[in-house]
């Protein structure tokens, strides 16, 4: 894994369908293989504005004068999104529910004419939290951010979505439950089956 490294990353869209609606925010912490951070951005992606829904413009805080007087392009966003990833390593997306975001990714990269930068592996916090729940004897009412977070005691409370914000608490959720995933020792050497369970020959 030493040849691997992370983007913790989430995005706000104006919509849960990538066909018809627009990426409006991209936040991503990069790290290497250990999860130790190497770098952090976040931008604010200006929208087509029939392609942002209320809802949605009222979930993340969506505000038409902020996003055109600090927002970019989707193609300036995704260019330098690809630029401060790492060389010569396989980057692989991570990130809670981080499917969706791919989606959008790929749709973006797509339109825009420019190489996907990301593996076509992705790790997910809620495959970790869920592999977590079994080991630890719990029943979960949600996979979402804020289930785990709040599991965690690393949140009370409603998690804002914002972006950077999100991916910062999946980073730091990601590393809670990895650190309570307890490792089983392996035998220095095989154990024998017991003379019940041998079986004969003959």
């Amino acid at each position: 894994m030493v040849d691997f490294a992370f983007a913790f990353l989430d995005c706000e869209f104006g919509g849960l369908d990538p066909e018809l609606h627009d990426i409006t925010e991209i936040g991503v912490i990069l790290t290497d293989y250990r999860l130790h951070e190497q770098a952090e951005k976040e931008w604010k992606v200006i929208p087509r504005p029939d392609r942002i829904t209320p809802e949605a413009a009222a979930i993340f805080g969506y505000d038409q004068a902020v996003w055109t007087k600090e927002g970019v392009g989707v193609r300036q966003a995704l260019t330098e999104l690809a630029e401060m990833l790492p060389q010569g390593v396989t980057v692989v997306a991570a990130g809670q529910n981080v499917r969706m975001d791919v989606l959008f990714l790929e749709r973006g990269y797509k339109s825009c004419e420019l190489p996907y930068p990301f593996d076509y592996h992705v790790i997910d916090l809620a495959t970790l939290f869920y592999a977590w729940s079994l080991v630890a004897g719990e029943t979960l009412p949600a996979l979402s951010l804020r289930q785990a977070a709040t599991t965690a005691d690393l949140v009370k409370g409603p998690v804002a979505h914002r972006a950077l914000a999100d991916a910062r608490l999946t980073l730091e959720t990601f590393r809670h439950y990895v650190g309570r995933l307890a490792l089983r020792e392996v035998p220095e050497t095989p154990v024998a089956p017991a003379p019940e369970e041998a079986g004969t020959e003959g």
